[in-house]
């Protein structure tokens, strides 16, 4: 819309990777060039981590394009994916068929393709990128692979792309034997303030623009500050100050174009004018939600936000693995095991029910009613059930349900629908009573985590035996879960 008002041949700022628009400032092109010559030189895994938005996908993408001539790249872009499915992926990225074939067989014909390479003096290298997200199992399946050589050549290279996530999940006991493979550690720097100009007329320029810099000290600033100086956010910025001045009929972006930018843009509320006004935001915004949390604590009734679920999509899970000794059986838990285990371990925490009329003293149970009480899940009463007794918010009950279900030996996984690195005990009422309505509230979890020193909230469907056996339930997902989260597999 606005190309032809700043003579531009193409947009500047779109968030789609493309190769042209590379900036090689912010130690972008120092870790191109190490991932070249590790590639091309050194054994060893390596790794790059970054934050969302600080141009991983697109040094990935440059990396394809910069390989010499001698080296073969296999690039994964989707991390979800099974052991066997990433053996086909590579299987498949070498030209082999082997449609149906056991995984031993697959993993031979890989081996004998790469002798077939290096004999050629080729060098193949796997990129994945989104790496955070890939299976611990899957992981595991990189090593080995990595582990092939003929002689004292390595066969196979092997870098990996991710988030800070990554860094947490390799940290994992059940990692070490990859981590210690990482030779090579590149981490990708936000762009600072003093560096941004550059950027912003960097992609002017490769766009067509030929006219003086057009975005003003205060510009600068503004999207520095709400930004952070991740490149995702200030291409957004940017692209829609760039509006806002063709708006006006201006060539100019001054800091009001950016705030309407920031305005119609969801980074609106991480910035502001200056910044003491983002401190002083995000002090409030903490002071309101410890108020809020204790607020529920307490037990006191409050009527919780309800969102759409679909709202709860940007909220997806980015899997962190935990250590489990992991078993054979592949199979899902009973649920009847897995709540009675629960009951008898915490009669206290099952919630209170209405008493309608005594037959008998509670002193004086019967063997079928203890027998019934053992077998029942903990799980919140029916809403609006008309008791008179106090019942704790579906929030702290499964919060508790949580807690119980960390102390059962038997329980191995779980399916972690997404998290939270706050924590906001509204938004996930409302989430928990939507799951009541559905009649799967006894299969939601709630687990306190820490994402970076922050204090969050895990929310987990079901309990497995086992790590294939979670992977293998997200089908049975119901629909609208399937389609709102991005799951993963939690380990315990």
């Amino acid at each position: 819309m606005y190309l032809e008002h700043f003579g531009l041949s193409e947009p500047p700022f779109r968030i789609t990777p493309v190769t042209v628009f590379f900036f090689s400032g912010a130690n972008r092109g120092e870790i191109l060039d190490a991932l070249i010559y590790s590639i091309s030189e050194v054994e060893g895994i390596i790794k790059v981590s970054g934050e969302v938005g600080s141009g991983k996908t697109m040094l990935c993408r440059m990396l394809l394009e910069k390989l010499p001539e001698n080296i073969e790249a296999i690039y994964l872009a989707n991390p979800s994916l099974s052991r066997e499915e990433m053996l086909y992926a590579i299987a498949d990225g070498l030209g082999l068929n082997i449609n149906g074939e056991r995984v031993g067989i697959i993993m031979q014909n890989i081996q004998n393709k790469l002798e077939e390479k290096a004999r050629d003096s080729k060098r193949i290298v796997v990129l994945v990128d989104e790496a955070h997200a890939m299976p611990p199992d899957t992981l595991e399946e990189l090593r080995l692979l990595y582990n092939l050589q003929v002689g004292n050549a390595k066969l196979l290279q092997i870098v990996l792309f991710g988030q800070p996530e990554l860094n947490a999940k390799l940290d994992q006991p059940n990692m070490r034997q990859l981590k210690d493979r990482i030779a090579h550690h590149f981490h990708m720097q936000p762009l600072s303030r003093s560096i941004l100009e550059n950027y912003l007329m960097f992609r002017m320029r490769a766009a067509g623009y030929h006219g003086p810099n057009i975005f003003s000290t205060q510009a600068i600033k503004l999207i520095a500050s709400a930004s952070n100086g991740l490149m995702r956010r200030v291409n957004i910025l940017a692209d829609k100050s760039l509006l806002a001045a063709f708006v006006e009929d201006t060539h100019n972006i001054e800091a009001r174009h950016v705030e309407a930018a920031m305005r119609d843009s969801e980074l609106n509320t991480a910035s502001g004018g200056s910044g003491k006004k983002v401190l002083l935001g995000s002090a409030l915004a903490a002071v309101l939600l410890l108020g809020l949390a204790a607020w529920w604590m307490l037990g006191k009734p409050q009527s919780p936000v309800q969102l759409p679920l679909d709202n709860t999509a940007a909220l997806a899970a980015k899997p962190v693995a935990q250590t489990v000794q992991t078993k054979p059986d592949n199979t899902l838990l009973p649920a009847s095991a897995v709540q009675a285990n629960l009951a008898a371990s915490s009669p206290a925490a099952l919630p209170a029910t209405p008493i309608k009329q005594a037959s008998t003293p509670a002193t004086k149970q019967t063997s079928k009613t203890k027998k019934t009480l053992a077998a029942s899940p903990p799980q919140a009463p029916p809403l609006n059930s008309g008791a008179t007794t106090s019942k704790p918010p579906l929030f702290e009950q499964r919060l508790e349900a949580g807690k119980l279900l960390l102390e059962q030996k038997n329980t191995v996984a779980s399916i972690q629908l997404y998290y939270n690195e706050e924590v906001n005990p509204a938004r996930i009422e409302g989430f928990l009573k939507r799951a009541n309505a559905l009649g799967i509230l006894s299969k939601i979890y709630l687990l306190p985590a820490k994402f970076g020193g922050k204090h969050g909230m895990r929310v987990l469907y079901g309990a497995y035996s086992s790590i294939e056996a979670a992977h293998n339930a997200v089908k049975d997902l119901p629909a609208r879960y399937q389609e709102a989260f991005a799951t993963s597999t939690y380990i315990f």
